[in-house]
């Protein structure tokens, strides 16, 4: 089944006429237009020189791989660049809204011409097509995706459920893609890597130790461990922080129960925020965390319950 466009895609976040002037271009990638990215078939399309056509320092995508881009060179070598890069103008040169890596595949190949369609788009529309691309593409690590999220959160001031209806993701999995950006830069790095994967991660952040992740990080790395092994590992990992004593006097909490660890965890994914579980011999209390009213919200909703 075909996978469906996310979010409202380019017409609707770069809508208007474009503002190249009309010039049939021959083709020269062989990458089929996604949804979000198709271009209008009355659109024009011109020719322009490469070294006018820059990256854009909002694209959320910062690792290409060498050897996916010669493979992408070889078939533009073969075929030619048949989906034209989309580029805005900026002081007197074309900035890239999206097909950096055909940009970067035409340089490999010494080509001195691509052909781009100019359109007009502000810094917020073209950090969301950017995202919107790379995410149905799925081209974009964990991280970089994460990161895409904060920078829209942060520099344009949009709610994390604003974030979820621009790209098409759930408000948990916005919610869960930033938590990654907590985790210490060495385990950051680890995953950009792919030597953790998100699940890894989703579990070391049950820890609330820095000293516990790394170790945690570590020791998935050196032995293979699984998913279900690193839920296993962390729970014995609990279990210490659990009983570590911090302040004289202090009275030292009850180990925690590994299975009572793997649900706690299971939850703070499912609902995208903090959540503490205590329970002895069949009594305890769930405590769910919030940092605002629209959380709040947001929260009761996952749970089903309507706040009227």
């Amino acid at each position: 089944m075909a996978k469906p466009a996310l979010g409202r895609g380019l017409g609707a976040l770069l809508g208007g006429s474009p503002i190249a002037t009309p010039q049939v271009s021959a083709p020269i990638s062989n990458t089929v237009p996604s949804a979000s990215v198709a271009t209008d078939l009355h659109e024009r399309v011109q020719r322009v020189a490469l070294d006018r056509v820059r990256p854009c320092p909002l694209q959320p995508r910062k690792d290409f791989s060498p050897d996916a881009l010669r493979e992408l060179a070889d078939s533009i070598k073969e075929q030619g660049i048949v989906q034209p890069l989309i580029v805005r103008e900026r002081e007197g040169h074309l900035e890239l809204i999206a097909g950096e890596r055909r940009w970067r595949a035409a340089q490999l190949l010494g080509l001195t011409e691509v052909p781009v369609i100019v359109r007009q788009a502000d810094d917020r529309a073209v950090l969301e097509l950017a995202l919107i691309e790379n995410l149905q593409r799925e081209n974009l690590n964990p991280l970089e995706e994460a990161q895409g999220y904060s920078q829209l959160i942060g520099q344009f001031q949009l709610k994390q459920e604003e974030v979820a209806i621009k790209v098409g993701k759930s408000r948990a999995a916005v919610a869960n893609a930033l938590r990654l950006l907590k985790l210490p830069a060495s385990i950051q790095a680890s995953l950009r890597e792919g030597r953790l994967s998100v699940g890894h991660a989703k579990v070391i952040l049950g820890l609330a130790s820095e000293v516990n992740q790394r170790a945690a990080a570590e020791r998935i790395i050196a032995e293979g461990l699984s998913v279900r092994q690193t839920e296993a590992l962390v729970a014995r990992l609990l279990i210490r922080e659990a009983g570590t004593v911090t302040k004289p006097g202090q009275i030292a909490p009850l180990p925690r129960d590994a299975h009572v660890a793997s649900l706690e965890n299971q939850l703070r994914e499912r609902l995208g925020t903090k959540v503490h579980l205590r329970y002895t011999h069949g009594r305890g209390a769930l405590e769910v965390a919030f940092f605002s009213d629209a959380e709040l919200e947001r929260i009761l909703q996952v749970l089903g319950v309507s706040p009227d």
